[in-house]
């Protein structure tokens, strides 16, 4: 496979057709894909050379030689109370690449385990219903949204955004010279409705909109989650109106039933499957399905971000869309950010390939749903 490739994830491929082709949705300087020659070259497998150009340091040179971080097991798995993530200067541990490969410059894609890991996750959760989608790391859902909304609004451009929405997304446009067009919102998020009116006005105005902004579950600043009908009703506007959806959904997993009087609910699946509390106790209500998970047109450009479910500062989310949108979302990586810090990536790709993998990151999942599910029963 030629560098910087994204592979079609077998499991997702298997007899579903490929995304529409919605590149007349992109914004001019989009819509031409031109990756770098010079980093292609670099990244060739065929051509044997040493290459003096881009100013890679040999890793000889990193000082860093182990790196080890101490991690709890969850609660509700099994085996000791913690456990060490460790990272070797040279040595692959397990599925994860070696200090040496970790600490080098890389593409835009994201650290290989570390994508790899999160498409096995995608692909569980999500089931995306078209074949040809992929992830690409992000340093957080901040960095996304602008990228992600450089996809398809230049400097004068308009946006679709809830009435009310997350101020980082208004700063961000703001800086990109985007205007927000505010879509009421009620006690399930956004309304149709007016999505529908917002839409018809702009193409009456001869601007139409291209694209919407939205945060579905436990939306900033309101924490309005819209329900499964609601989650419908907006894809079938944005098809009507063929706009792009970008889904920032960084609280996706920390949906919790209705409060109830018990001081300590228990956590159910965190969306792997719809499995019950071992306790016998009363479940939480399962994970409501993601725009991704309802799009047949490849129309939904998902961000995630492990800021409220690992910790903020490791600065590492990732996006999930078509594959023709993320050759462009590399390219924005790898003119700002190149990608997230690959020791942070490591520390993360090691802890979920080969010290908790998908059963001990299911399990901590569901022990952060029953944290904060208890914490606001208490509140209440």
């Amino acid at each position: 496979m030629p560098p910087n490739a994204h592979p079609v994830p077998e499991a997702a491929a298997a007899g579903l057709p490929c995304a529409k082709d919605l590149s007349d949705l992109l914004v001019p300087a989009m819509r031409v894909h031109q990756k770098s020659p010079f980093k292609a070259v670099m990244g060739s497998p065929t051509l044997e050379m040493i290459n003096m150009a881009g100013g890679v340091p040999h890793p000889a040179t990193f000082p860093l030689l182990q790196v080890q971080a101490r991690v709890r097991t969850p609660a509700c798995g099994s085996g000791d109370a913690d456990a060490v993530v460790t990272l070797d200067k040279t040595q692959r541990s397990g599925a994860v690449e070696s200090l040496d490969e970790l600490l080098q410059y890389g593409d835009g894609c994201g650290v290989a385990s570390y994508c790899e890991f999160l498409r096995r996750h995608t692909q569980l959760v999500h089931s995306p219903r078209y074949a040809d989608w992929d992830i690409i790391a992000s340093c957080g859902s901040t960095d996304a949204i602008g990228k992600a909304v450089a996809l398809f609004c230049a400097a004068g451009d308009s946006l679709a955004v809830e009435q009310w929405t997350f101020p980082g997304a208004l700063s961000s446009l703001a800086r990109a010279g985007v205007t927000p067009v505010a879509v009421a919102v009620d006690d399930e998020g956004m309304v149709p409705a007016a999505l529908d009116h917002a839409c018809g006005t702009a193409r009456a105005d001869g601007c139409p909109l291209r694209a919407v902004y939205l945060v579905p579950t436990g939306q900033n600043p309101t924490g309005a989650t819209m329900s499964l009908a609601r989650r419908r009703a907006i894809y079938a506007v944005a098809q009507e109106h063929n706009l792009a959806i970008i889904e920032d959904d960084p609280y996706y997993f920390l949906q919790y039933a209705a409060a109830s009087p018990r001081s300590s609910p228990a956590g159910s699946s965190a969306g792997y499957d719809s499995g019950c509390d071992a306790a016998g106790e009363e479940p939480m209500a399962p994970l409501l399905p993601s725009l991704l998970s309802l799009d047949t047109d490849g129309r939904v450009i998902r961000l995630d971000s492990f800021s409220k479910i690992l910790a903020p500062n490791l600065r590492c989310g990732w996006i999930t869309a078509p594959t023709y949108l993320l050759d462009r979302l590399q390219i924005l990586n790898e003119t700002t950010v190149l990608q997230p810090s690959g020791l942070s990536q490591g520390i993360v790709s090691k802890l979920l390939n080969d010290v908790w993998g998908i059963d001990g990151w299911d399990a901590h999942l569901r022990d952060l749903r029953a944290e904060y599910a208890m914490r606001r029963d208490l509140f209440v």
